[in-house]
């Protein structure tokens, strides 16, 4: 799977289109540009409003300061990341039928580790909250939130072991687990983005992964 996460176009770095709506997408698309670049200290607010093509009133009309934008446009990111990794739960691993366990936890970690790989954002948000929570605590409960990645993951497993499909008397820990075999090994192999991956590496990581998950959780 191959993700960016977009912004509403703004006419570039000229006057945006659309009102305030329009100015407001535009300055979204250039923050998250520069803070994913730059960080958050290194970027100013005149450097925002020049990229989006707006005034500084236009900015602070909108957010209050510089450290509201920042958290509103980094959480913005972060939910619809998460939101493309649910849309993958709810493709493979949301009312499976009996048969079709196996294939569908290896097919889901195939598709999220190469989600992983591939998506440059992702990357960039996560080397942000590790550089920015110490910063920003808001960053921290963010990132721990209950509708985070492992504990969607947690749901859909509490659900197969409902129906004696998996063996998981702790979901939190199975998800924990599946995601370390999977995404994390992309993480570590790839230094969070830092060296590109063949797509048969990710998917031989993923695969090898989601194996060793099922040969431990499958029922005895």
């Amino acid at each position: 799977m191959h993700s960016q996460v977009r912004a509403h176009p703004s006419s570039g770095r000229g006057r945006p289109a659309g009102g305030s709506e329009g100015k407001r997408a535009a300055i979204v698309l250039a923050a998250r540009r520069l803070f994913l670049r730059d960080g958050f200290e290194r970027v100013s607010v005149d450097a925002i409003a020049a990229e989006a093509g707006v005034s500084k009133r236009t900015i602070y009309n909108h957010y209050g300061d510089k450290e509201r934008l920042f958290l509103d446009v980094i959480g913005e990111t972060y939910n619809t990341m998460i939101g493309a990794v649910v849309a993958l739960m709810d493709k493979y691993l949301t009312d499976l039928p009996d048969e079709a366990v196996e294939d569908g936890i290896i097919a889901f970690s195939r598709e999220v580790a190469m989600f992983a790989a591939r998506t440059p954002e992702r990357t960039a948000v996560i080397r942000l909250l590790m550089s920015e929570a110490p910063h920003f605590p808001a960053l921290l409960a963010m990132e721990a939130r209950p509708r985070g990645i492992t504990a969607s993951i947690a749901e859909r497993l509490a659900r197969l072991d409902a129906r004696g499909l998996l063996d998981v008397p702790e979901p939190q820990d199975a998800a924990n687990h599946l995601f370390a075999l999977t995404m994390g090994q992309v993480n570590n192999r790839s230094m969070y983005g830092a060296i590109e991956l063949s797509e048969d590496e990710v998917t031989r990581m993923a695969t090898s992964g989601a194996r060793a998950f099922l040969r431990a959780y499958r029922p005895r």
